[in-house]
C-alpha cells in the first residue's frame, strides 16, 4: 500500500502515542468510508454512525473481535498503545475502554505506516462483521 505521502520513517521508533495519533485518523476513514459506500445519506446521519463506530466503547469492542487473529508483533504495538500514559482523560468512556482505544489505534497506525493495507482491510472487516 502507498501512503499519501512517502516520507522515510522507521514505525517501529514511534512512540505508541505518535501511533494512535495516526491511527485514530486511519480507523475513521475506514469507518467513514464504508458509511458513505452503504447508501447515500444526510451528513448529520453519517456523522451520528460514525460517532457510535470510533467512540471508545466500541473500539474496545473491536478489540476483542481481532485479538484472536492478532500475531505477536500486532499484539505487542497494540499493548504500547494500551498502556502508554496520554496524561488524558477519557471522556463519556471508561478508563479501560480509553486504554484499549488508544491501543486500538496504535495498531491501525503501525499498519498503515508499515504499508500494511490488506492486514488494515482484513482487520476492519472482522471489526464489522456481525
Amino acid at each position: 500500500m502507498e501512503r499519501f505521502l512517502n516520507s522515510d520513517v522507521n514505525v517501529k521508533t514511534l512512540s505508541p502515542l505518535n501511533l494512535a495519533f495516526v491511527g485514530d485518523t486511519v480507523f475513521d476513514l475506514f469507518v467513514r468510508e464504508r458509511l458513505v459506500c452503504q447508501a447515500n445519506r444526510p451528513v448529520n446521519k453519517l456523522h451520528k454512525e460514525a460517532t457510535t463506530m470510533v467512540k471508545a466503547s466500541a473500539q474496545a469492542v473491536a478489540v476483542q473481535k481481532i485479538m484472536p487473529v492478532l500475531d505477536e508483533e500486532e499484539i505487542s504495538v497494540f499493548k504500547r498503545g494500551r498502556n502508554a500514559h496520554t496524561n488524558h482523560k477519557a471522556k463519556n468512556a471508561s478508563e479501560g475502554d480509553y486504554h484499549y482505544a488508544t491501543g486500538l489505534e496504535a495498531l491501525f497506525g503501525y499498519l498503515y505506516l508499515s504499508g500494511r493495507k490488506e492486514r488494515l482491510t482484513e482487520l476492519f472487516e472482522i471489526i464489522v462483521s456481525e
